[in-house]
């Protein structure tokens, strides 16, 4: 077997939080005057760090944010997460039958990866297997996340498989030497759909890889 690590993204890979996330982006700009769509939104956020999102916004609205608008974001979408967030289809039951290790490496910050984990069940297969961004002050495309992950975890990045969803986690497992499946959803099939990698649209498809 020429994997022995599994490393996943979180937010479009284990919960399906990108609507819920992109469209408080789009009515916090139109707050502040900016309108946006959830076109824009897929075009120039999906998989970046908040604060790529917060210049988006302030350049192309020709505004200056407001101080508290991660923190005011962060509150607002929390809830709008405890309220509504859902975990990917499928991705309990293959977490349920992987036998190999695996954790999780997000560009958000630990509180927001856990309480995702936990609003939509999933927390107790990657407790103690958490690795965010903000440990490496460095986002994705930069590697740092994922070479983070699988050094912790015990594994050499040949052996580890990144799922990811979004072209900077992609670039970004590439970036730090590691294969990557990319997964497929309304969100980013027109970013993922010249890159000449393997892709899944069913997380069961997983194991075809793996195996």
């Amino acid at each position: 077997m020429k994997y022995k690590c599994i490393i996943f993204d979180c937010d479009g890979v284990l919960v399906d939080s990108e609507p819920i996330a992109n469209q408080m982006l789009i009515t916090m700009a139109a707050e502040l005057g900016v309108a946006i769509d959830m076109n824009f939104a897929i075009d120039h956020f999906i998989g970046k760090s908040l604060y790529t999102c917060m210049e988006t916004i302030s350049q192309y609205g020709k505004i200056k944010l407001p101080d508290n608008f991660e923190k005011d974001f962060r509150t607002r979408s929390f809830q709008k997460f405890k309220e509504q967030l859902q975990p990917i289809p499928g991705i309990k039951d293959v977490l349920k039958r992987l036998e190999l290790p695996f954790c999780v490496a997000s560009s958000g910050p630990v509180n927001k990866i856990e309480l995702n984990l936990k609003t939509t069940g999933l927390y107790s297969f990657f407790e103690g297997k958490i690795f965010s961004c903000y440990m490496v002050n460095t986002w994705k495309p930069e590697p740092d996340v994922f070479l983070l992950a699988a050094k912790t975890m015990g594994f050499a990045t040949k052996n580890c498989l990144v799922v990811e969803d979004s072209l900077a986690g992609i670039t970004a497992a590439q970036n730090g030497g590691f294969d990557v499946v990319a997964y497929k959803s309304e969100f980013n099939i027109k970013e993922l759909q010249n890159l000449e990698i393997p892709k899944i649209s069913n997380m069961k498809e997983l194991f075809k890889f793996i195996s």
